[in-house]
């Protein structure tokens, strides 16, 4: 025997990507995750099941706008692809996953700080989701006064307390740039873009407060094939959607950590291409 093995690479070895990920019951099923986006087409996505002999996705939703506290009902519409870019990847990783969809931005295309912080607390409090798939970013200047960047924050910090596990993009284009709720990490998992041979492999790469990359290229819509930290984060969301749908109790910072062992136990193995 190997002297200088630890109990940890023993566990490294129980934690290899394949056991849990290719297991049979690592659907999604029974997981519910809240996508914070422009809304999702619905039919889009479930057209694309059934070409591939799939029962279509439970989706779900509602829209969220500036001027109303109340939400309205979701119609299966989107006010732009993104968000149905976004849903089937989600949906192609974890396909039995029950999907919520919050459009926060309609036709015109933007979204206050406030509106996003409403649908976050109605995904958690109302549709019970235990993951938050959050494709988009605030810059810092949007957050002024500071009240609303102490509102944001307060309403991330709540979501990990209630067990609730939030995926963000990381900023594009400017690394060097804060973009929120991804510099909020910790509590939240903050994703970077890099192409990767396998849509189920990622890796972790701290810096600064981006801790994950996934891959990040997506399937549906006229702009899925540009890699983005838009498409990495629901690969990952995904993935956690899996795990969970393993053992639906686990905490956000056990899911994390359990990230983090499967890519040391599959270090070497994968095909890895990260982008500048």
């Amino acid at each position: 025997m190997d002297e200088s093995r630890t109990v940890f690479d023993d566990l490294f070895k129980l934690l290899t990507p394949d056991r849990l990920l290719l297991d049979p019951r690592a659907t999604g099923e029974g997981v519910r995750i809240g996508l914070i986006d422009s809304g999702v087409e619905r039919s889009v996505i479930e057209n694309r099941f059934r070409e591939e002999g799939l029962d279509p996705p439970v989706i779900d939703g509602a829209i969220f706008r500036n001027d109303s506290l109340e939400p309205r009902p979701y119609e299966g519409k989107q006010s732009s692809p993104h968000g149905t870019t976004v849903a089937d990847i989600i949906l192609r990783i974890a396909p039995k996953a029950h999907l919520f969809s919050a459009d926060v931005f309609g036709p015109a295309g933007t979204s206050e700080v406030e509106t996003v912080i409403r649908s976050l607390r109605y995904a958690i409090d109302v549709w019970k989701c235990k993951i938050i798939n959050l494709s988009l970013g605030v810059p810092e200047h949007r957050l002024q006064p500071v009240q609303k960047r102490i509102q944001f924050q307060k309403a991330i910090e709540d979501a990990y307390y209630k067990d609730v596990l939030i995926f963000a993009a990381a900023h594009n284009e400017h690394p060097i740039t804060r973009s929120f709720p991804a510099a909020f990490a910790p509590p939240l998992i903050s994703v970077d873009k890099a192409l990767f041979a396998d849509p189920l492999q990622f890796a972790y790469l701290l810096r600064e407060t981006v801790e994950f990359q996934a891959h990040s290229r997506g399937y549906l819509g006229p702009f899925s094939q540009e890699p983005a930290t838009s498409w990495a984060t629901p690969h990952l969301a995904g993935i956690a959607a899996r795990l969970l749908s393993l053992k639906p109790d686990l905490k956000p910072f056990e899911i994390k950590t359990i990230l983090y062992w499967m890519f040391q136990a599959g270090k070497g193995a994968e095909d890895r291409s990260p982008l500048k």
